[in-house]
């Protein structure tokens, strides 16, 4: 479907809004599986008083154990939980990591387009309508599937990710991560008539102004919060990246750790991630900047790991998202009990970096059979010693790395804190200081809607005109973040 029919759709309803989430009360659940568990997508009945007229549709793989961890994904307008069933990847990763699959719809009665209603106080809020039909949806789970309700996660897509941002807010108690696609912060918009506004450009504010939207949506909750994966394409003009930027924000301000990141890295698919670490080194928020996509969520057909989904209406081929999302929640550690066991490593250290490898060293733990190395999240490696040398890398890069310990029945231990790497080599970060017309110019920034916005990390640089100026850091190449705070590099440029 063209992009304008999919903004005349989002206009003419902005009543729709794509998927709704909700949550759940956190409860290790303890029941045995069910007998009616099944490889097939099943709709399930009678899961609770439903207020918001929602369907409840389930994927649970028949050799997935009580305990699993859970995911709530949800369709956008116009589609229906098959169609996110059959194209958006996560069922394949259901069965390869082993966990249960919710996916609740919408359907024409609740709304003309079947569009969840992100921008309704009535409905997205905590212990209202559609909202509260979800986390219904969680707690049957829950009581019969055995669902972990420690690990439930929620993903959406464009309004479902507007959706999926309000319940992540409302519910943090429920949610252990979301995964926002195309989609717009946290109570962006309270009613139908500023929905429109919310897509093409949120509101100018603040981290802080954005945090208060969340922490307003459960007074009194302290955290812990949910970790937050935010999908972006650049050229989505139905749901534009200051969205993306938005949401960076007002996570990185509920977390407490600022905007500043702590590592970009090149992913397929023309898509760059960047991470912002809690205080303990552990990815808090990450953004996944696909350049060059429109509106959709980015899948990758095909059958090996790290690929998954089909290509079809806002469907796109790019990378699998779900791959990356379920990485970044741990879900491919195991379930159940993904994360636990032996003790994380410590000691982890870079011991020597060239253009294209990455050595690192780390402390021995008693009872190790193996250790597992991750790069961005990413399992790379599994020695049997306490070091490892990671080749093939792209000078000039900065890279993440945990290491975990694995015993001899094959079960992964906590990771230990992450260290940063960047190879040698490459072009040199590299500061400039200009008006937002002159990056603009030099291929810095871009605009929208009247506002700049720097490339790469598509951050807001406010107004675009003469007057406005603001530092931008380079690193990688083509990749500029806001340094106006300070910037360690060898080059700086003023604007005429």
């Amino acid at each position: 479907m063209r992009p304008s029919i999919l903004r005349r759709l989002f206009r003419c309803v902005v009543s729709a809004a794509v998927l709704g989430v909700l949550p759940a009360t956190p409860a290790t659940a303890t029941a045995a599986r069910p007998a009616a568990a099944a490889d097939t997508l099943q709709q399930v009945t009678g899961f609770g008083t439903n207020p918001g007229n929602l369907q409840m549709f389930a994927y649970t793989p028949a050799h997935v154990p009580a305990g699993a961890p859970l995911v709530i994904a949800l369709h956008g307008c116009t589609q229906s939980a098959n169609a996110y069933y059959a194209n958006s990847g996560w069922p394949k990763l259901a069965d390869t990591w082993g966990f249960d699959v919710v996916l609740p719809q919408t359907t024409s009665a609740n709304n003309s387009l079947s569009c969840f209603s992100w921008f309704d106080p009535a409905e997205d809020t905590r212990g209202r309508g559609e909202a509260a039909s979800v986390v219904q949806m969680v707690e049957y789970a829950k009581r019969t599937y055995g669902s972990d309700g420690r690990r439930v996660y929620v993903t959406g897509l464009s309004a479902g990710g507007g959706m999926t941002a309000n319940l992540l807010a409302a519910y943090p108690d429920v949610f252990a991560g979301g995964s926002v696609a195309s989609g717009l912060p946290a109570q962006c918009a309270t009613s139908q008539a500023a929905a429109s506004g919310c897509q093409t450009g949120p509101q100018q504010l603040t981290p802080a102004q954005w945090g208060d939207k969340v922490r307003s949506s459960y007074p009194g909750y302290t955290g812990p919060w949910p970790r937050v994966a935010i999908w972006q394409g650049t050229s989505d003009y139905t749901v534009y990246p200051a969205n993306a930027t938005a949401l960076r924000d007002q996570w990185t301000d509920v977390w407490g750790i600022g905007q500043t990141p702590d590592g970009t890295t090149a992913l397929p698919g023309n898509t760059t991630r960047t991470v912002y670490h809690d205080a303990s080194g552990k990815p808090a928020v990450e953004t996944y900047s696909v350049s060059g996509m429109g509106h959709g969520l980015p899948v990758d057909p095909g059958t090996a790991t790290g690929q998954c989904g089909a290509t079809a209406a806002y469907f796109l081929d790019t990378i699998c998202s779900a791959y990356y999302t379920g990485v970044f929640w741990g879900l491919d550690q195991g379930a159940p009990g993904g994360g636990d066991g032996l003790p994380a490593p410590s000691g982890l250290t870079v011991t020597g970096v060239t253009a294209a490898s990455v050595s690192l060293s780390w402390s021995p733990v008693a009872g190790a059979a193996s250790y597992e190395v991750r790069r961005d999240g990413v399992k790379v490696a599994s020695p049997a010693g306490t070091s490892f040398t990671d080749t093939g890398l792209t000078a000039g890069v900065s890279y993440g790395y945990t290491v975990a310990a694995v015993d001899s029945s094959g079960a992964v231990g906590t990771a230990g804190a992450a260290v940063t790497a960047t190879t040698t080599g490459g072009v040199p970060a590299q500061c400039f200081t200009a008006s937002n017309y002159a990056h603009v110019t030099a291929g810095r920034a871009h605009t929208s809607g009247g506002y700049v916005y720097a490339n790469g990390s598509g951050q807001n640089m406010g107004l675009y005109n003469t007057f406005v100026t603001h530092t931008l850091k380079e690193s990688p190449a083509g990749y500029f973040v806001l340094a106006d705070s300070g910037c360690q590099a060898g080059l700086s440029e003023k604007s005429p």
